[in-house]
């Protein structure tokens, strides 16, 4: 029984029609959209935990969630699923399904669940901190104020009131939101189950202790790697391969990736691109300044302007961008340019000079045209009738301002302010008519203000006494592109180059012959969508998939502002990668061994001690103090954990034998020892240290559980 027939059955409310911005809230928060993913159902998506996972299901689980969506929103007209949205909710399945196949499994087997009890009591009694986040704004984390208590925290009286009125279509909402939390409890009793089963024992505890206040004086000799020359030490196949074998683990390959050259053909303007946008530039200046009525400008601005943008804004003397002093003096509906600036063609008209307040400060009500007091739409006309009568009362003061910012107002963001949001100056983030009412305007004004969020009543508190000259501007831009000539021109070289040169082999000896440059792509995985520097890398990703080391594509990919013609150069898939794939490091780190064998052999012959080691082999023995077991870097050398540890683990006096390290063969002597004294017991200790590995269950927990499932996921494969 959900907790919702639960509360109906004990309070024997009926369905009311209220709650509507929170049915709205929620579901903005838990649904996504999407669209069917694929056009045959006989491939696999993934494998998680050894269950396969197939096209056919995870185009039925996306395709309910759409139907969710699409029924949430049935009554909005203009509902669309955008890219964004269709990503999210298949991100989503996907995550889902992993969850129910990697988490939910060590659920079942440990016992782990909700009741419905104290569910009932999540969601109503002492609600859960996720279920109070949905019901807070996102922005300012502040909770709902019809379901705050003056403090801020929930009510949850109203909770409850809300929850047994909410009416028949916002049910589905209030059931995924149980769900959540149900989640979210269970996820937290299963992490807290693994954190108590946590335990340090005395003994570790005393240890760490020891190694944290343990200060050790510290002298040694190292000859490092880099003072004999590579390529003075010669390996053969054999002693790669045997390296190869004994380190195979550090080759492992947790994650499938790729490798790519590839060649970018930058498709640029050309003079002929450039003196036709100048022309048209010129064109539009034209016939702006024939304009003479500024009413239809911004028309004509978004008719002329790229991607119909219509760009008016106030400048002062300090920030004004018209290359051009005479601005300062010119009439209103001068036009200047065309500029070039940057990637654009720029016109600017002066629309009006003012002179402006520096600052102001107003207080508000707000008549909004989608009211969330009423939770109902207001036309405009009806709005500024409400708003005409209240300036009235005001005026013959037949009401009060506060009393009416809190009964009547709709900005619910400003109510516990009387309506004030405090001083603001031209640049602040608010519209334009609201920042003019103040900047404009004088003290004691009070007017009825439009805007598109509804009518405002605006009583100018105070305005600043300096004042500035504000230039309000227009802009026109054109974006300097390459034409569709241009391009096609380009796209034409890029598959020229990618005809003739089909290996490798002929790829590089190409770039080479024409001085081409060269870029690299690496560690992409299947999954990625965007690569550095080519955004939307979808179908070079696919390819990349399909294809093997040294294949060239045949045709180039095009991308916002070039064609590149790419070649795999290196594949590396999961698990231990081959050595032909990591050889030049193989190869590098046998040649480290060899020199590290032959430096032992030295270090043995020249005596037992730091200084006769270093005397011997005409090295500078090197002195440290204060070194603890925690110790990260060795003075001259850097890291080298392993010279740490070795003089952590030698008594007073003692010296090490040659040992090999990161940076060279060393031996390392332990001069005086400070020891911390010892506590009368290490339960501060084993505290401590207990905390501090259970802090990492909650983030660590779910990546150990995925990597053992050994996940594959292939939805790159479709197209989305």
């Amino acid at each position: 029984m959900s907790v919702l027939e639960k509360i109906r059955s004990r309070t024997g409310l009926l369905v009311g029609i209220v709650g509507l911005a929170l049915g709205i809230f929620i579901l903005q928060s838990l649904l996504g959209s999407g669209a069917s993913l694929f056009k045959s159902d006989d491939m696999l998506v993934g494998e998680i935990a050894g269950d396969k996972i197939e096209a056919q299901e995870f185009r039925r689980r996306v395709d309910e969630q759409i139907a969710k969506i699409m029924k949430a929103n049935a009554q909005n007209p203009d509902f669309r699923i955008d890219e964004n949205t269709h990503q999210q909710i298949v991100e989503s399945v996907w995550n889902q399904m992993v969850n129910d196949r990697v988490i939910k499994v060590q659920y079942e087997k440990l016992g782990v669940a909700v009741s419905d009890d104290e569910l009932v009591d999540l969601m109503l009694v002492h609600p859960h901190q996720y279920l109070i986040q949905q019901l807070s704004d996102p922005k300012t984390g502040q909770l709902r104020q019809d379901l705050a208590k003056p403090d801020g925290t929930i009510d949850v009286s109203k909770l409850n009131q809300l929850i047994s009125q909410l009416p028949p279509e916002q049910e589905m909402a209030w059931k995924n939101l149980e769900d959540a939390v149900k989640e979210y409890r269970t996820a937290e009793k299963y992490n807290n189950l693994i954190k108590k089963g946590v335990y340090v024992t005395t003994a570790e505890a005393k240890d760490a202790f020891v190694a944290q206040s343990k200060q050790m004086s510290v002298s040694y000799v190292m000859k490092r790697y880099n003072t004999v020359s590579d390529s003075a030490v010669k390996v053969s196949e054999d002693d790669i391969k045997n390296y190869y074998t004994k380190h195979q683990n550090d080759y492992k390959v947790d994650e499938a990736s790729r490798k790519i050259e590839y060649i970018a053909f930058d498709v640029l303007p050309s003079k002929e691109d450039y003196e036709a946008l100048q022309k048209d530039a010129q064109r539009i200046a034209d016939d702006f300044r024939k304009r003479t009525n500024t009413k239809d400008d911004s028309v004509f601005i978004a008719q002329e302007s790229e991607n119909g943008v219509i760009n008016i804004a106030n400048f002062t003397k300090k920030n004004m961008p018209v290359a051009d002093s005479t601005v300062f003096t010119a009439p209103k509906g001068t036009v200047f340019g065309p500029f070039t600036e940057g990637t654009f063609l720029k016109v600017y008209k002066l629309e009006d000079v003012r002179s402006v307040a520096d600052s102001a400060k107003v207080r508000h009500i707000l008549i909004a045209l989608q009211s969330p007091k009423l939770k109902q739409q207001r036309t405009p006309e009806a709005a500024k009738r409400t708003a005409d009568s209240l300036l009235t009362l005001l005026k013959e003061k037949k009401a009060n301002f506060d009393t009416l910012v809190k009964t009547v107002s709709d900005d619910l963001g400003s109510i516990d302010k009387g309506g004030d949001y405090g001083w603001f100056d031209e640049n602040k983030q608010f519209v334009e008519p609201f920042k003019n009412a103040g900047l404009l305007g004088t003290k004691g004004n009070i007017s009825v203000v439009p805007t598109q969020f509804g009518y405002h009543i605006i009583e100018v508190l105070d305005v600043s006494k300096t004042r500035h000259t504000s230039y309000s501007l227009s802009m026109i831009d054109k974006l300097i592109a390459p034409s569709n000539k241009t391009s096609e021109e380009y796209y034409k070289q890029a598959s020229d180059f990618a005809g003739k040169n089909r290996t490798l082999e002929a790829f590089n000896k190409a770039v080479d012959t024409e001085k081409l440059n060269k870029r690299l792509a690496d560690n992409i995985r299947e999954s990625d969508k965007n690569l550095p520097g080519l955004e939307g890398a979808k179908d070079l990703v696919r390819w990349i998939y399909k294809s093997k080391k040294g294949d060239v594509a045949e045709e180039p990919f095009a991308f916002k502002d070039r064609y590149i013609v790419p070649v795999i150069t290196g594949v590396k898939e999961k698990g231990i990668a081959p050595l032909d794939e990591v050889r030049e490091d193989v190869t590098a780190k046998a040649i480290r061994a060899k020199k590290a064998e032959q430096f032992i052999e030295e270090f043995k012959k020249a005596g037992t001690t730091v200084d006769a080691v270093a005397a011997k082999l005409t090295l500078t023995p090197e002195k440290m103090e204060n070194v603890t077991f925690g110790s990260f870097n060795v003075a001259g050398v850097g890291r080298e954990d392993a010279l740490i540890g070795a003089a952590a683990g030698l008594k007073q006096g003692a010296t090490s034998k040659p040992m090999i390290g990161e940076n060279g063969v060393f031996m390392v002597n332990v001069g005086m020892i400070t020891a911390g004294q010892l506590p009368k017991d290490f339960k501060n200790k084993q505290k401590e240290m207990e905390q501090m590995v259970g802090s990492r269950v909650d983030y660590e927990i779910y990546g150990i559980l995925k990597e053992k499932a050994n996940i594959e996921d292939h939805r790159a494969k479709y197209d989305f």
